[in-house]
């Protein structure tokens, strides 16, 4: 028996552990950070996974 939805709720969650959640034993940093989301000027964006249960807010590029 397969299981889609549980799969894409577990690489969702891994994608937001890794790239968009901060962690305080790396002084609150992120383990892999995409590029041009540690920017200091621009809009906030937010993007959500797993229908809003988690959350990203990042600065865009101005």
């Amino acid at each position: 028996m397969r299981t889609p939805s549980l799969r894409t709720a577990i690489s969702n969650f891994v994608a937001h552990y890794h790239a968009e959640r901060n962690h305080q034993g790396l002084a609150n940093r992120l383990i892999s950070p995409e590029a041009g989301h540690l920017g200091k000027a621009g809009p906030v964006q937010r993007r959500q996974r797993l229908g809003g249960m988690l959350n990203y807010y990042y600065r865009t590029a101005a």
